[in-house]
């Protein structure tokens, strides 16, 4: 009976023929020495250089993935992976795939994602640019760390080891360089086992430019990592500017304030006013957001959340949106009889404005509540099975 393939070393590749033998040379000899059961898998993106010919004569395993990206070769590889861990790491030869004990190692214990870190392990002269190593890779790290609360310290390691079933579980998608994120920001928030290893960085062994681009992929990963945590893009910011805006309002609305000589009056007072509906919009993009993300499988079931949903139903909103309306109305009633009470001529726009602006706010919040009170409650309809009654006769019996 053949023994279960423990371990899979897989390698994406793209016209790696100039590192791909080094590369799989080195896991094939980790496989012998460690007495791993194991396989290297080259997951092809559709390499014209021969690269799927070396890797066949050097051993290992070719899978052709015809869809192109960085993520979309490794989400096909591991898909055809047989063993049970999977280690993951480019085929450049900046990685060393003759030193995988300590990803080994991790798994064994139980760890479900184990990634690399190369701020611990070293970064050799030459193997990361200036700007990745003290601009890109440290405020992308930090960034998800503080977003996710992740215990990764290099989201963009690329040698990484993981349970092939753990990861299989979480959907990945991303077809792209943010992938690297998408792995580590899902593990994070499905409460996978995290941990890391020191890893060596070298110079990368080919003489043509990388794959990655800088600014563009740079881009690609925050965007990812902002549009996972609705949280930290809409409800924090949105919270704070319609704390910011409602102070400014209620400090700006009996009568003008002087700071240190400046004037702050009506055309204060209505920035003030769209500081507030801009914040009230945005926390209500973060109930969208996590609406869809839950129902979509995005974001993690949140309790809390849940329950807030609940007890804000569609009825509740639109009684709020009616008081809001209300008290609209009634402040530009006040508008008008003040217009009225000057013969409907000229008005003093500090006195008038100082109505109309809170009544124009409120009109506007209140549209604003009914709209995204119905659409809420769109995004949250679900499908219920009908169940369809069983007949309780029974099939009628032959005649003999």
């Amino acid at each position: 009976m053949n023994e279960p393939c423990e371990l899979t070393i897989l390698m994406p590749c793209l016209n790696e023929a100039e590192t791909l033998a080094r590369c799989i040379d080195k896991a094939v000899a980790y496989l012998a020495r460690s007495r791993v059961k194991g396989e290297v898998l080259i997951a092809d993106n559709g390499s014209s250089d021969g690269s799927q010919g070396i890797a066949a004569e050097h051993g290992a395993r070719v899978v052709d993935i015809p869809s192109r990206g960085y993520g979309a070769a490794l989400i096909g590889g591991i898909a055809a992976a047989r063993g049970r861990y999977v280690i993951m790491g480019d085929s450049d030869d900046s990685y060393d795939f003759s030193a995988l004990d300590g990803f080994v190692a991790k798994l064994r214990d139980g760890f479900e994602l184990v990634m690399g870190n190369r701020f611990l392990g070293g970064i050799k002269p030459g193997a990361m640019p200036p700007l990745h190593r003290y601009l890109g890779n440290p405020v992308l790290t930090g960034i998800g760390r503080m977003l996710f609360r992740s215990p990764s310290g290099d989201f963009h390691c690329g040698l990484r080891g993981f349970d092939r079933a753990a990861i299989m579980g979480l959907d990945l998608r991303a077809s792209g360089m943010e992938f690297a994120s998408e792995m580590v920001v899902k593990a994070t928030i499905h409460g996978l086992r995290i941990t890391e290893v020191p890893t060596v960085l070298s110079p990368d062994g080919r003489s043509r430019p990388p794959h990655l681009r800088s600014w563009r992929d740079g881009w690609r990963h925050l965007r990812f990592l902002l549009l996972f945590s609705p949280r930290g893009l809409f409800l924090y910011p949105g919270a704070s500017l319609f704390l910011l805006g409602i102070l400014m309002m209620l400090w700006l609305l009996p009568e003008v304030r002087i700071v240190a000589g400046i004037s702050f009056d009506i055309h204060t007072l209505l920035y003030a006013s769209v500081l507030l509906v801009v914040g009230v919009q945005s926390m209500q993009f973060w109930v969208f957001a996590k609406i869809y993300g839950a129902r979509e499988g995005i974001v993690p079931p949140d309790p809390g959340f849940d329950s807030f949903v609940a007890r804000a139903h569609l009825e509740i909103t639109l009684v709020a949106a009616a008081v809001l309306l209300v008290g609209g109305v009634v402040l530009g009633a006040v508008a008008l009889g003040s217009w009225h009470a000057d013969a409907f001529g000229g008005l003093d726009p500090r006195r008038a404005m100082r109505l109309v602006i809170p009544s124009a706010t409120l009109i506007l919040l209140g549209f604003q509540l009914v709209f995204g009170g119905f659409f809420a409650s769109l995004l949250d309809i679900r499908g219920t099975a009908i169940a369809t009654p069983r007949s309780s006769a029974s099939p009628a019996a032959p005649s003999g």
